[in-house]
This record gives C-alpha cells, structure tokens and sequence, in this order.
C-alpha cells in the first residue's frame, strides 16, 4: 500500500491511499492499523508522509559516497540528527538560507525507513519486523555550515527549515521486502546527478535498526535517513551546489519521486 498524508481544503489532516487508477481514497488509522475506504480524499496540499517524532541520519554510508568524500568508511554507523523543523512536503520549496548564508547548499537523495512498532536492542535478523514502511528523503546539507562554521557538530548544516524533504508516500513494508536492492536516482532540471542502488550501502537497514536500537527506544515515527550514494554536488568537479530556480527530484523504485523547487529565504 502506498499512503500519503494530506490536508484538506479545510485544514484538518487526513492519509489516504494512492491507487493506480482514479483518486486516492481516505484512509482510517483504527488500532495501529490503516483502514481503506471507497470515500475520495479531498486533497488540498501534501504533507510529508507520516507524523514525524525524530529523525535520526546516517553519514558516509556508501562504499562510493565515501570514496568521492576523501574518507574512510567508518568502523561504525556515524549517526547525526535533523529537527523535525526541518520537514518539507513533496511539491514545496526548499528554502535556501540568507539570515545565516549558504552558498553551498547540497543535494542528498535517500532511502528513509520508519519505525511503525517501539522498539529497544532489537536484533538485526528481527529488525524489519519493526519497519511500517519507506519513503525518500533529501538530506539537503549547507556544506559551510556543516563542516566549517558548525562547532564540528553536523546539526546546523543539516537542520535548517526545509532541509528535510520527506515523500511523496509512505510504501508500506509489505511492498518492499528487501530495501537492500532499491535503485536511487536524483536529477537536477532533469539532469542525473545520482543514480546508484541501496546494495552500496555499507550498513544495511537492519544493522541500522539494530545499532540505533541500542540501549535506546525508538518510537512509532521515527524517520531513519539511511545515507546518500556517491554524485552529490559537493563532490563532482566542477562542485554543483543548489541554486535558486532548480528543481530537484529523488527517485527510488516501489516508492516514487520526491519533487521540490529551489528559492531563496525572504529576510
């Protein structure tokens, strides 16, 4: 099932389900549990796909993405987290910062897992039993602020409002039995800029889970970003940074493709 989050043209939120054919239908969240319906959603405006509690991202977590990086995978999952401020719906805009100015604002396309169950010290063989679904996130990253201007912490290159794309529907884990061999493709105007498979992956979804897991509880809604493949701007030669008017789409096989616009903030 594919399921999508929305608002409709009164303001009250709702998930409905995207069918092949005809509009997507409402869905009832009874129990735990989504519920079909015959009954038309009224869409207004798309919401990022679930109700998001945290949101936990993986660095350096493909062979290819840390060899254009200049790094060394790392012996363990590096772990950085993005405030839930920094959402953004499938069809808005990703807002470039001016207050506190980038100009070397990043593309990041990824598989995101999220949790539908609590869990803590989960195994690896049982973690995606925990797993509701997937969607596609950019992990949009202000390279300045990330790795010069933030202290050595990643959060406020990584945090800003919008720079966390999230969409454009939730496929439900059913539909995804192994998200280890998904292809991933981001296009800048329609040009190709990442284009790779999740087998690249150097910590797969389950040792994710796992590892995050630890000794810590994971709620229902919380949003794994599993890492970017190799082609980000910041490493291609010449460097291609996001710019005002570009439109950026993600895509992942099974879910589909995450579409924003780029502008500047107004201050």
């Amino acid at each position: 099932m594919k399921v999508i989050r929305y608002a409709n043209p009164e303001g009250e939120l709702g998930f409905a389900q995207l069918r092949e054919e005809g509009v997507p239908t409402v869905l009832q969240f009874v129990d735990g549990v989504f519920v079909g319906t015959d009954t038309p959603a009224s869409i207004h405006h798309h919401l990022w796909p679930v109700d998001v509690q945290t949101i936990f991202a993986i660095g350096l977590n493909y062979q290819a993405h840390a060899e254009e990086s200049g790094k060394t995978p790392p012996e363990h999952p590096m772990v950085f987290m993005k405030p839930v401020t920094s959402l953004q719906a499938t069809g808005r805009d990703i807002v470039l910062p001016r207050k506190l100015a980038s100009q070397r604002v990043d593309f990041e396309g990824e598989l995101a897992v999220v949790i539908g169950r609590t869990c803590r010290n989960v195994d690896r063989i049982n973690a995606l039993d925990y797993v509701a679904g997937y969607t596609i996130a950019n992990d949009v990253s202000a390279r300045d602020w990330q790795l010069q201007w933030g202290g050595g912490q990643f959060c406020k290159g990584k945090g800003f409002d919008t720079f966390c794309p999230l969409g454009p529907c939730l496929t439900t884990s059913d539909e995804i039995l192994d998200p280890s061999s998904l292809r991933l493709v981001t296009s800048i105007n329609g040009e190709v800029m990442q284009d790779s498979s999740t087998n690249d992956m150097i910590f797969d979804v389950p040792t994710l889970i796992e590892f995050l897991s630890g000794s810590t509880t994971l709620l229902p809604g919380t949003v794994i970003l599993t890492g970017t493949p190799s082609g980000v701007g910041d490493g291609r030669d010449p460097k291609r940074y996001l710019q005002p008017g570009d439109k950026v789409e993600v895509s992942i096989e099974g879910i589909g493709s995450l579409i924003n616009n780029v502008v500047e903030e107004i201050i």
